[in-house]
């Protein structure tokens, strides 16, 4: 497994080393120990999600205030653009967004640290997204920022309507939102 760093503190960018043979391939979606010695980090994941998205619905950007997650994201079908936003007002990133393409082609995953609002939009007909959480869902405690929010000024790679539920739609912008200390 490889780190990359992104534009975020503590936000990072991971990819497996892929085993091809005449079968197909293989590789470690996860392993703990290696996870750990490249993040610097110990955390425990509690809950897996996966999540079926057609192309063109964004999801986001959400985090929980009083339980804060942690996700490690990855895609199992599809291809997305993924945002991470740096909400901790002690950060030198706070207020910053770092997005990148994850799809089941290139097996690259985000590190989504505590603190951080997360959202993704499909750009396949199809994407089957999976994420590790640090913590469990909490819905009373689950906040969201406005995808386009003109602060934060995210450079979605729109192409065609979004599809947004009725939450995300009425989601906060990001100078009323809460944030992280």
């Amino acid at each position: 497994m490889k780190l990359e760093k992104t534009s975020l503190k503590d936000c990072f960018v991971l990819e497996p080393v892929i085993h091809p043979d005449t079968r197909g391939s293989f590789y470690e979606s996860y392993n703990q120990r290696k996870f750990n010695e490249l993040t610097l980090t110990n955390f425990n994941f509690v809950q897996d999600n996966v999540t079926s998205s057609k192309k063109n619905v964004l999801r986001g950007l959400h985090y929980q205030k009083n339980h804060p997650q942690a996700k490690l994201v990855s895609v199992i079908v599809g291809e997305i653009f993924d945002v991470a936003v740096d909400l901790r007002k002690s950060s030198e990133t706070f207020g910053k967004w770092f997005g990148t393409k994850l799809s089941a082609e290139n097996r690259k995953q985000i590190w989504v640290p505590k603190g951080f609002a997360h959202g993704f939009l499909a750009v396949s007909d199809v994407a089957l997204v999976q994420y590790k959480t640090t913590d469990f869902y909490h819905p009373e405690d689950e906040k969201s920022i406005l995808w386009n929010d003109p602060d934060l000024k995210i450079n979605w790679p729109v192409q065609g309507e979004l599809i947004l539920s009725e939450k995300d739609r009425a989601a906060a912008v990001f100078k009323n939102s809460e944030y992280f200390e």
